[in-house]
């Protein structure tokens, strides 16, 4: 279904519900390894997927249709995703060095992440990037987006993405080649 009859569907009252379980049905999985990918835990990225499509049921009359539904959902999930790292680093006054090792630690314990060495190393890797640098990588590389579309959901220019994912690139294949 397009974005623009879910969005009819969203605005009559008599279809309203049905019209929010579409759109979960079509942008639930993609916002969950949107968040995945950045929280680590399948718990974490579940609750926080949840509360993603909270914040969009009780805002979807916000939508000004000047972006695209699916940017829209990535802003609130991305928006979600930095705000619960920096609440998860207060709580438990991690230095960013312990954060990553637990995030870590949860990579190669985690029941639902494949043992896959070179995933494991990669996403090793990616513990590593600053959080936004990590977004952009994951945005860019996992999600095939385009810089335009990321610099909707970012806020970020697009030259800015652009260094910011080079860096991020470069940063990984430093360090893939020390492990």
């Amino acid at each position: 279904m397009e974005d623009k009859d879910l969005l009819e569907k969203l605005r009559d009252p008599e279809s309203r519900n049905y019209g929010f379980n579409l759109l979960v049905r079509k942008y639930q999985q993609k916002v969950y390894w949107l968040i995945r990918k950045m929280v680590i835990s399948h718990d974490d990225a579940d609750d926080l997927t949840q509360e993603v499509f909270i914040k969009v049921h009780r805002n979807i009359h916000n939508f000004r249709h000047d972006s695209q539904l699916y940017t829209w959902i990535y802003r609130i999930a991305t928006n979600e995703c930095l705000n619960f790292l920096k609440r998860k680093k207060r709580w438990f006054f991690f230095p960013s060095g312990d954060a990553r090792e637990e995030l870590m630690q949860k990579l190669t314990t985690s029941a639902y992440m494949s043992a896959d060495e070179i995933q494991i190393k990669l996403q090793n890797a990616l513990l590593h990037l600053p959080q936004k640098q990590r977004l952009v990588f994951n945005m860019k590389y996992f999600d095939d987006m385009s810089y335009e579309e990321i610099a909707e959901v970012t806020k970020t220019s697009v030259g800015a993405l652009k260094a910011s994912y080079h860096l991020a690139v470069k940063k990984i294949e430093d360090l893939l080649k020390e492990h």
